[in-house]
C-alpha cells in the first residue's frame, strides 16, 4: 500500500471546527435551560460552572481556529464602522445571565464614539477576556471604551488580584515567547495580540496592554486599535 500524504493540520482544524459548532449548540441549549428554569438554575453553582467551562472551551477553540488561519495566512480583518457603546452593550448581553448567576456586578463606561474594527474578531477577543475576568474577579467587572492618542481603546477591568509581573505587557506578542504553563491564558493573549495587529492604518497598527490598577484596582486588559 502506497503512503498517503495526510495534512494533519487540516484534519485537526476540521475536527476543532466541528467541536466548536457542537459547543455552540450546547451553549444555546444551556441559555434556554436557564431561561426556562431561572428560579432553580439561576444561582446553581454547578450549572454556572458547567456554562462557564463550556464557554471557556468554546472560546479556546475559536482562538485555535484563528491561530491556524493566521499560520495559513488566511485570516484578515474586515473593517467596518460600529457605534462602540451599542457594540459593547450587545456583546455584554451574551454574558449577563452567567454574570448574574455568579453574582458578579458588571458595568459599561464607553464614550459616545464610533470605531472601525472587525466585529467578529473583536468579539472573540472580548469573549476570552471577559471569561478570564470572571475567573479572577472578586465581584466586579468593568468594560471601558474611549479614544486615546488617536486610537480606539477598549478595556476590561476586574477587582481581582491583578496580573503577575511576568504577564504585564505592552505591544505585541511572539508565539515562541509564550509560556503555556499559564494554560489557555497565553493562547488567548497571543490571539488578542494577533487580532490587534490585523487592524492597521498607515504606519500604525493595533496592540494590547496588560497592567494592574484601573478604577477597580485589579487586572486591566486593553486593546488599542488605530
Amino acid at each position: 500500500m502506497k503512503d498517503q500524504n495526510i495534512d494533519f493540520s487540516m484534519v485537526l482544524a476540521s475536527a476543532v471546527h466541528d467541536m466548536k459548532n457542537s459547543l455552540g449548540m450546547l451553549l444555546n441549549s444551556l441559555d434556554e435551560l436557564r431561561s426556562e428554569h431561572e428560579e432553580s438554575l439561576g444561582e446553581s453553582s454547578r450549572f454556572n460552572t458547567l456554562q462557564y467551562e463550556a464557554e471557556r472551551m468554546h472560546n479556546d477553540l475559536v482562538q485555535l481556529l484563528g491561530i491556524y488561519r493566521l499560520g495559513e495566512n488566511n485570516l484578515s480583518a474586515h473593517i467596518e464602522e460600529h457605534y462602540v457603546p451599542d457594540f459593547l452593550s450587545e456583546h455584554l448581553a451574551r454574558h449577563n445571565p452567567l454574570l448574574q448567576g455568579l453574582g458578579i456586578d458588571v458595568s459599561v463606561d464607553a464614550e459616545d464614539i464610533n470605531g472601525f474594527f472587525d466585529e467578529d474578531l473583536l468579539t472573540g477577543v472580548l469573549n476570552n477576556t471577559i471569561n478570564n475576568a470572571i475567573r479572577y474577579t472578586r465581584s466586579r467587572i468593568r468594560l471601558t471604551a474611549g479614544e486615546r492618542d488617536g486610537y480606539l481603546v477598549i478595556g476590561v477591568e476586574d477587582d481581582g488580584k491583578g496580573y503577575p509581573d511576568n504577564m504585564q505587557h505592552t505591544g505585541t506578542l511572539n508565539f515562541k515567547s509564550l509560556d503555556f504553563k499559564s494554560g489557555s491564558t497565553s493562547l488567548g493573549l497571543f490571539f488578542a495580540s494577533s487580532v490587534a495587529r490585523l487592524h492597521s492604518e498607515g504606519k500604525r497598527s493595533g496592540s494590547i496592554k496588560l497592567h494592574n490598577g484601573g478604577s477597580l484596582g485589579g487586572g486591566v486588559f486593553e486593546i488599542w486599535l488605530p
